[in-house]
């Protein structure tokens, strides 16, 4: 089922970080995100509501200018 918060989001395991793009457009980064935690992200039925629960207000995190492809991270 697709979120209505969130548009993508891709786990970036050599940095340990997690970039969400919500479905305004804009991008976020979560530094020192858990893997586990980025993929219960893309198990949960609700991302938007598992993001308020688990994500949101407990990982440091920085306005990116635009989504960039994590494949150009290996």
């Amino acid at each position: 089922m697709p979120s209505t918060a969130i548009a993508r989001f891709a786990y970036r395991p050599a940095l340990r970080a997690l970039d969400v793009q919500f479905v305004g457009g804009r991008v976020y980064r979560y530094f020192d995100m858990p893997e586990a935690v980025a993929q219960a992200l893309a198990r949960s039925g609700s991302k938007g509501g598992y993001f308020n629960r688990t994500i949101r207000d407990r990982f440091r995190f920085e306005r990116l200018p635009r989504w960039d492809d994590p494949e150009s991270d290996a």
